[in-house]
């Protein structure tokens, strides 16, 4: 399975600008998953009532480009629900069937605490033979609610994470692949946001033993992710049987 993420500059506040950007960027790309970064259609905006969905924009956007490239997408994006925001990731399959995580860990040192409600429970899809968890940046630094229970394959990550503290996204994203036996494919933005924050190039798909298996042309970053390879090295190496039991209450 191919996966190809997209380094996005995303336009603060500007939805618009961002699916026209996103479209250019991917026109001639081919893959079974295409994946951008954390609130790609607005950026990490904590101005929830302006920026947030309320007709399903993002979601709709992303049903136009699965069905256009006969492809996954996936991303997140602010939405207004029942009263509440939520940092909502998607995974929309290319016969616009859609399936939606809602951010479990906020980031209370930005304020999104205060703004975002968090989600209450994990999501896996199942798609051409992956079991694919869905996280959202924050969650990263969280390693008991990402810990694989033998229910997973691969974990996509997609971030706002800034220049300042990427080291440890990068560290943190390689602990994930061999504490958990996973492919895991982290997508971070670029460029400079609405509040002076710098993001520099950082994005990477580790395999389950801690190699970088990705290739990157231009702003987009690819990897070929192989079951069969990790089932093999999951068979000779059965760490996972030996991890602890424990249930996370939500």
């Amino acid at each position: 399975m191919r996966i190809a993420g997209l380094n996005l500059d995303i336009v603060w506040k500007n939805k618009d600008k961002n699916f026209q950007l996103i479209e250019e960027h991917f026109k001639d790309v081919d893959a079974d998953i295409f994946l951008l970064p954390e609130m790609f259609s607005t950026g990490f905006c904590m101005d929830a009532a302006e920026v947030s969905d309320r007709h399903e924009e993002s979601l709709e956007f992303l049903k136009k480009m699965a069905k256009e490239k006969n492809a996954a997408f996936c991303g997140s994006a602010p939405v207004e629900q029942g009263g509440h925001f939520y940092n909502r990731m998607y995974f929309v399959q290319p016969d616009s069937e859609s399936f939606f995580y809602d951010k479990r860990h906020l980031f209370s040192f930005s304020g999104e605490d205060k703004v975002y409600s968090p989600g209450h429970k994990r999501m896996i899809v199942n798609y051409k033979g992956f079991r694919i968890l869905l996280q959202v940046c924050y969650d990263l630094r969280f390693p008991v609610f990402a810990r694989n229970n033998d229910d997973y394959d691969a974990v996509l990550y997609i971030a706002n994470w800034p220049e300042k503290r990427v080291g440890a996204w990068e560290h943190l994203l390689k602990a994930r692949a061999i504490e958990n036996l996973s492919f895991v494919f982290g997508l971070n933005r670029i460029g400079t946001d609405g509040n002076d924050l710098f993001y520099q190039e950082s994005s990477h798909c580790f395999f389950a033993d801690g190699t970088e298996i990705s290739q990157k042309t231009g702003n987009i970053i690819s990897a070929e992710l192989n079951i069969d390879e990790l089932k093999d090295f999951r068979q000779h190496f059965q760490f996972l049987n030996d991890r602890d039991k424990f249930s996370i209450e939500l």
